[in-house]
C-alpha cells in the first residue's frame, strides 16, 4: 500500500488537473479563514462557521473513488437518477438532509417560518409608507443586474436569479435560483451568503461614504403612533398573505410560512414560538449553512460561469444599499427634512443586520438618535418586497 492510497486526501491532489488541486487548497484555507473571521464577530458567525467548516472539510476529504474517478461522501449535488441517488443516499452523510429539504427549498421555507416569529410588525404599520418606499428603492440592485446579466452571457432565468441576490435574503435566493436556475443554484446562494456576510463588514462604510455625519446623526421627530395591536397585526399577516398567495401563487410556500409565523408570534402560543425560534430557525439556519460549505467544491465552483456571479452578486448589493440610501433622501425631502436619510438603507431585507448597521452608525454620529424603529420597518418591509419581487421573476420565467 503506498502514502497516496493510505492519505488519499493528500494522494488526490496528484490524481487532478493542476487548477482544481489548486483551487482546493484555496478553499481549504479559505473555509478556515472563514471560520476564524466568524469567530471574531467580523462576518457573521452563524453562517459563517458551519459554512467555513464545510467548505475546508469537503475540499480535504476528498477519496479516490477508482482508477479514475476522485470524490467525498458528504453529497452528490448533481445525482438524479433514481437507482443511483437511492444509493447515495445510503453512502453520503449529507445527502438526505440535502434531497428532502435543499434541493427541493423546503429549508428557505423553514428559515422563513422562523423569520416570521421573530418578527414584529408594529414597524411597518406604523409607517407603512415609509417602510415600503425605503424596501422598494433597496431593490434597485436586483432591476439593475438583471438587465446587465443578460448583457453579459446569462440566459434570462439565470440573470434572473443572480440579480435576486440584491434582495439580501438569502434563503429567498436559495428558492428563487432553484425555480429559474437550477444549473447554477449551489454558485448563486453560495456566493448570496457570502456576500451577505460581507456586508456586515462594508455596509458601514458605504453608509458613511452617501450620508454625512450630521444628517447621519439628525433626530426623526415621530407623531405617528406605535401601539399597534396583536390583533392587528393578526389581521393584517392573514390578509397579507391570502393576498399575495393569490396574486402570486409561485411564491405562495414562501408568503404562508413568513405570515405563518408572524401570525403564531402574535396569537401568543409560547410552545410554537419557542420551537420555530430556538430550534427550527437556528436548525435550519445551520444546516443551510453547512451544507452550502460542503457545496463548495473546487469542481464546481471553477466552472466559468461563477465569475459572471461573482461580479453581478457584489454589484447587486452595492446597488441596492446605495438604492435605499437614494430612498432615504427622497423620504427626508418628502418629509420636508425630517427623516434621517441613513434609515433608507435598512431596506435591504437582511433582518435584522442591516438595521443594526444603521442603528449602530446613527448611534456614533449621534448618541441620541434613536431610528431602529424605522429602520426594522424598512428591513421587515424588504422580507416582503424582496418575496413579492422573486415571485414575479420566476412567474415571468416559467411563462417565456
Amino acid at each position: 500500500m503506498d502514502l497516496m492510497h493510505l492519505f488519499q486526501g493528500i494522494g488526490t491532489l496528484f490524481m487532478v488537473d493542476t487548477k482544481i488541486a489548486i483551487a482546493r487548497i484555496v478553499l481549504m484555507l479559505l473555509g478556515i479563514v472563514l471560520v476564524f473571521l466568524g469567530s471574531k464577530q467580523i462576518l457573521e458567525p452563524l453562517i459563517m462557521i458551519p459554512l467555513g467548516f464545510g467548505m475546508a472539510a469537503v475540499n480535504a476529504g476528498v477519496l479516490i473513488m477508482d482508477a479514475h474517478t476522485t470524490g467525498t461522501i458528504f453529497l452528490d449535488p448533481l445525482v438524479s437518477e433514481t437507482d443511483a441517488l437511492m444509493n447515495v443516499l445510503q453512502i453520503d452523510f449529507l445527502q438526505p438532509i440535502y434531497t428532502f429539504t435543499f434541493s427541493n427549498g423546503l429549508i428557505a421555507c423553514l428559515i422563513f417560518l422562523g423569520i416570521g416569529v421573530i418578527t414584529d410588525l408594529s414597524f411597518v404599520l406604523s409607517y407603512p409608507f415609509t417602510s415600503m418606499l425605503l424596501a422598494l428603492f433597496a431593490e434597485l440592485g436586483t432591476f439593475v443586474v438583471l438587465p446587465l446579466g443578460i448583457a453579459m452571457g446569462l440566459t434570462p432565468g439565470q440573470a434572473a436569479a443572480v440579480s435576486t441576490i440584491g434582495g439580501a435574503d438569502a434563503p429567498m435566493v436559495l428558492f428563487a435560483s432553484l425555480q429559474m436556475s437550477p444549473e447554477l443554484f449551489v454558485p448563486i446562494t453560495v456566493v448570496a451568503y457570502l456576500y451577505l456576510s460581507l456586508t456586515y463588514a462594508g455596509y458601514p462604510f458605504l453608509l458613511r461614504l452617501l450620508v454625512p455625519k450630521e444628517l447621519r446623526g439628525s433626530i426623526v421627530k415621530t407623531t405617528k403612533r406605535t401601539n399597534v395591536t396583536s390583533k392587528e397585526k393578526l389581521i393584517f399577516a392573514v390578509f397579507a398573505c391570502t393576498l399575495l398567495c393569490f396574486l402570486i401563487p409561485i411564491a405562495a410556500p414562501l408568503f404562508s410560512c413568513l405570515f405563518l409565523g408572524i401570525a403564531i408570534r402574535e396569537s401568543g402560543i409560547l410552545k410554537y414560538v419557542n420551537l420555530l425560534e430556538n430550534v427550527v430557525l437556528y436548525g435550519a439556519s445551520f444546516f443551510l449553512a453547512f451544507l452550502l460549505g460542503t457545496l463548495c467544491d473546487a469542481r464546481i465552483l471553477l466552472d466559468p460561469q461563477v465569475l459572471p456571479i461573482l461580479v453581478l452578486g457584489m454589484l447587486s448589493l452595492l446597488i441596492s444599499g446605495i438604492g435605499g440610501v437614494i430612498g432615504g433622501y427622497v423620504v427626508y425631502f418628502i418629509n420636508r427634512k425630517n427623516f434621517n436619510p441613513a434609515i433608507g438603507m435598512a431596506g435591504v431585507s437582511c433582518v435584522p443586520t442591516t438595521a443594526k448597521i444603521v442603528q449602530k452608525e446613527v448611534a456614533k454620529a449621534n448618541k441620541r438618535a434613536i431610528i431602529l424603529q424605522y429602520a426594522m420597518g424598512a428591513s421587515i418591509s424588504g422580507v416582503i418586497t424582496s418575496a413579492v419581487i422573486a415571485g414575479i421573476l420566476i412567474t415571468v420565467h416559467q411563462l417565456i
